[in-house]
């Protein structure tokens, strides 16, 4: 998914500014307006996948359970505000998070959702003769409006609100490698997960039980 995200940012921010002086150069750089849409499509081509791959993964055992945890529940808001309450200084109790936090739930449905508006409108664009054969001119105008504006959401939010998240906030900064990892420190899981952790540790000691009594 970063790789495809990446593509089409680099790619996408040329096209839709493609009169300024900055994207000219881009594209001399690239092979041109039309070399530049070709590597887009294939970020997009990426990214289909990347969609298509993901909801099958949510059919297995693994993919429902990780689902259902990351549906916004009661205690998300109530964290949200405890956080909120805690980062001014109002009080010193800190929310106490299981395998994914409300900020996580809001990363994940937000690439869920942009996803959704981003392939779809981005099709309508991609295939427009066909979609004209069928739509009115302005459907095609309200998509191009809606990818546009989305992606610039999108770039900003993974920008500034995903990058500070996951790589700049102190406990990770400079970098988080766990998107290549799949690990997470000890420490930091004890302090950002402690539920989660709690959890876990209750689950080795039952299966050390049993493999006691067995």
């Amino acid at each position: 998914m970063a790789v495809s995200v990446i593509l089409l940012i680099v790619t996408g921010l040329p096209i839709k500014f493609h009169e300024a002086a900055w994207a000219q150069f881009f594209f001399r750089l690239t092979g041109g307006l039309e070399a530049v849409r070709i590597i887009h499509r294939v970020g997009a081509s990426l990214l289909i996948l990347v969609g298509i791959w993901h909801m099958l993964w949510l059919l297995t055992a693994t993919g429902r359970r990780d689902f259902w945890l990351l549906l916004p529940r009661r205690k998300d808001l109530l964290d949200f505000f405890l956080n909120a309450k805690q980062m001014l200084g109002l009080t010193k109790e800190r929310p106490q998070f299981g395998r994914y936090s409300y900020v996580e739930k809001f990363d994940y449905w937000a690439v869920y959702w942009g996803m959704v508006i981003m392939i779809g409108t981005g099709l309508f664009l991609w295939f427009h003769d066909l979609a004209m054969t069928y739509l009115p001119k302005y459907v095609l105008d309200i998509a191009r409006e809606a990818h546009s504006d989305e992606a610039m959401l999108a770039t900003l939010a993974i920008v500034i609100w995903h990058w500070y998240n996951t790589h700049f906030n102190p406990s990770a900064f400079p970098f988080n490698p766990t998107i290549f990892t799949g690990k997470i420190p000890k420490h930091r899981m004890i302090e950002e997960h402690p539920l989660e952790y709690e959890e876990m540790l209750q689950k080795r000691e039952q299966q050390q039980e049993r493999e006691r009594e067995g």
